[in-house]
């Protein structure tokens, strides 16, 4: 018998948006991660918000509908908070009930400075390492570091003489303008945008775009980021990044640390051994002698790391392709960097179903 096309609205509803996700659906093994690891930082949220006044939007939700906009590369904040209203899953993950209202965007926006002045996003990736069901899939011992150029939100018709001469503002909404025979370069432009964009290549016969730079630190046992961090797109930041981040490890004795040939610098690796720290650099020995001899690259250990190093890329394509990082949609390394830590933080979660399931 045909069914009628018959649409009838109901007064009352009886389900929850948890009876509507699959009971083996990843997002509710993700769900149980982020909410342990928001367990972990509450005592800082406590310090971020006032014990009087109006209640402002729970920080737990809020990350994890920013974890969200990463796993489903909704594109804006704006979008974010559409698909809140009529997306069921959404509803559930967040913590919203049926009918509880969606917050405005500007307020989301607002509340989500809160969470950058107390660089929660760090403080979030480090409180999902710390979870005893992650600690036995991290390696202790041998890790990798690289950096990616990541788009800076400004054209380079925004990248003008720091000292105001140049050609005026051409008129209406996007006016043209020329660049022809004006020699440009950081230190005489700056974008009017985005002033800690720069403009950076990192190969030869690759276009210089307006960017900042992102580094990551994998540990090799499964490829997961140990730590983030975002910086201003110069020549020598992928090294100082390391340096800096390998430097916020856990202390546990010598570590060794894979990276490309732009990490082969004699200052580089001695400042490694100084750290306890053997750096398993590709060799960079065209025209120039690489920094690491025999007593390096004879051991095993060494062609392994560099054959691990290159899944750090899998790291940055998600990042990028999935997780919104190709294009920043923020201005200031300080929110970009931001966005990308928690970002890493998100590709960790989307990894860690089937891994704890494999070590189950």
């Amino acid at each position: 018998m045909r069914g009628t096309d018959r649409q009838t609205g109901r007064m009352f509803s009886y389900l929850s948006p948890e009876t509507m996700v699959p009971q083996d659906h990843p997002l509710r093994v993700i769900r149980r991660l982020a909410d342990a690891a928001l367990d972990r930082l509450s005592p800082a949220f406590n310090k971020l918000y006032s014990v009087v006044g109006r209640p402002s939007i729970p920080p737990e939700q809020l990350l994890r509908a920013l974890l969200l906009q990463a796993f489903f590369t909704v594109r804006s904040e704006r979008q974010l908070m559409e698909q809140l209203t009529y997306n069921m899953m959404f509803r559930w993950f967040v913590g919203l009930s049926m009918d509880a209202p969606v917050w405005d965007v500007s307020v989301f926006t607002k509340n989500r400075e809160r969470l950058l002045a107390g660089d929660i996003a760090r403080g979030f990736l480090l409180a999902l390492l710390a979870d005893p069901r992650v600690k036995p899939l991290l390696s202790d011992d041998h890790f990798s570091v690289d950096g990616t150029l990541v788009e800076a939100w400004a054209s380079m018709k925004s990248f003008r003489p720091k000292d105001g001469s140049g050609e005026p503002r051409a008129d209406g909404r996007n006016g043209e303008r020329d660049f022809h025979g004006e020699k440009r370069s950081n230190e005489t432009h700056a974008s009017t945008t985005d002033p800690d964009a720069r403009l950076y290549k990192k190969a030869a016969g690759q276009a210089a775009k307006l960017c900042h730079m992102g580094h990551v630190v994998m540990e090799n046992r499964n490829g997961l980021v140990v730590a983030a961090e975002a910086t201003l797109a110069t020549g020598t930041a992928e090294r100082e990044a390391a340096a800096a981040m390998v430097g916020e490890l856990p202390a546990g004795g010598r570590i060794t640390l894979g990276a490309d040939k732009a990490y082969d610098t004699a200052d580089f690796v001695a400042g490694m051994r100084q750290m306890e720290v053997t750096a398993h650099v590709a060799q960079n020995d065209k025209r120039r002698r690489s920094a690491i001899d025999a007593r390096t690259t004879r051991h095993a250990g060494y062609k392994v790391s560099l054959r691990v190093r290159k899944r750090i890329e899998e790291v940055f394509g998600w990042m990028k392709t999935v997780g919104g990082q190709r294009k920043t949609r923020y201005r200031g390394t300080a929110r970009m960097g931001w966005m990308f830590t928690l970002a890493a933080a998100a590709y960790n979660l989307i990894r860690m179903p089937k891994l704890l399931a494999a070590e189950a």
